[in-house]
């Protein structure tokens, strides 16, 4: 197996690792610790030994043990620790796969809404502590403590490792829902690096999201946002180059995009429209559907687009939701009324200086001719980004424009 296998296999199985040991033990921080250390090993050992027949097996040994030797270490508790200690073989562990649990464990209600989400990230989602920095707009060492106070209060409470019931769930569930988002859009638009997508990240929230589905079927915002997931993961081979350049949606070759995940996809939205209520990724499958639906760029029903966009901004307002918008906007009323909405984010903290607010005035300002100001917002953009991928786009842009 090549070292990119056994990556992609080693992010699936540390969350199931994980929730294995804390099942069995009940001590978040130190089981995690203790997966992270057998995965570490066999980063080394595999490559140069072959991965074993039982690789889930072996990694829950191997973190077993390290926890016990943990537990061991520590005189104050060295009697009571080391008598619930056992080893634990391969052959031992039990085949359910207890993601969802841990999912849900890492939405407890004690925690804040962004704890939750930090955690579910680093746990399950194998994102780095950087990369949810990022994802959160605050620096790594903020979210470090986060995390950290996070683990802590999980230990403190003794939470169950079981899934909650009635309106907990669901209170939990908004959570994971959401956290499920930002895993899937870190891999589908990398936040830095020269890639543009991380397609195991975006694997992994798909096949989450699935399993909280299959839980959950009758949910209209899970259907909704596992529909936009695949819908917009349909069209991954298409978004880059060859050489890894960035292509822009009006410009992606239609026919390449997945057959498969748009008809599954399209189906999941109107089941998940057919509900009595409409949720934020509903509206946002309803979106991709409607691109999806539109055999070229020029097909697309903007009108539709900008309608949906409008409703999701009234039942969930974001700046992200108002810049998309101007988009829609832009294509139906024309480039000016796109800037004027777009000025209306000017005093938005949380857009200030954002290359994706930058990016979208530089195009809208191409369009009217603004080649000067386009030019200057491209370059800005590029700065503004730590996506190799989308700097190389914003700065042939800004050539473009410029010649």
């Amino acid at each position: 197996m090549t070292a990119p296998s056994i990556e992609d296999l080693l992010r699936e199985l540390t969350p199931q690792v994980l929730s294995t040991l804390v099942r069995r033990h009940g001590q978040f921080e130190a089981c995690e610790d203790a997966v992270q250390e057998a995965v570490l090993a066999a980063t080394v050992q595999w490559p140069a030994e072959g991965v074993p027949d039982n690789p889930r097996g072996w990694l829950v040994t191997v973190a077993s043990r390290r926890l016990i030797d943990q537990m061991r270490s520590d005189q104050a508790r060295r009697e009571r620790e080391t008598a619930k200690a056992t080893e634990v073989e391969p052959g031992d562990v039990p085949d359910t796969d207890d993601t969802l649990v841990l999912l849900f464990l890492c939405c407890h209600p004690t925690l804040t809404a962004a704890s939750q989400t930090a955690l579910t990230l680093r746990a399950v989602g194998g994102l780095t502590t950087a990369e949810i920095a990022r994802a959160f707009l605050v620096p790594e060492a903020t979210m470090a403590a986060r995390i950290s106070r996070a683990k802590q209060r999980i230990k403190a409470v003794g939470s169950s490792f079981s899934l909650p019931d009635g309106a907990e769930r669901e209170e939990r569930l908004q959570v994971v829902l959401h956290v499920l988002y930002l895993i899937f859009n870190e891999g589908y638009t990398a936040s830095s690096g020269s890639e543009l997508h991380r397609a195991d990240l975006a694997r992994e929230a798909i096949r989450l999201t699935r399993m909280v589905h299959a839980q959950l079927p009758e949910d209209g915002e899970v259907t909704g946002l596992l529909a936009l997931m695949l819908l917009t993961h349909a069209r991954r081979e298409t978004r880059t180059t060859a050489a890894g350049d960035l292509v822009p949606l009006d410009e992606q070759d239609r026919t390449k995009w997945d057959r498969g995940l748009i008809d599954e996809g399209l189906e999941l939205v109107k089941t998940s429209l057919a509900g009595p209520a409409l949720g934020p990724y509903q509206l946002q499958a309803a979106i991709a559907a409607t691109h999806a639906d539109a055999a070229t760029a020029e097909e697309t029903n903007w009108p539709q687009v900008h309608a949906l966009y409008l409703i999701l901004e009234r039942i969930a307002p974001n700046p992200m939701v108002t810049l998309n918008r101007a988009i829609a906007l832009a294509e139906t009323e024309g480039a000016p009324a796109g800037l004027s909405l777009l000025s209306t984010l000017d005093g938005d903290e949380r857009m200030a200086g954002h290359h994706r607010l930058l990016s979208v005035r530089a195009h809208l300002l191409e369009k009217i001719g603004d080649t000067a100001g386009a030019y200057d917002h491209y370059r800005r953009a590029a700065k503004a980004t730590a996506s190799i991928a989308e700097q190389r786009y914003l700065e042939s842009r800004a050539g473009r424009v410029r010649t």
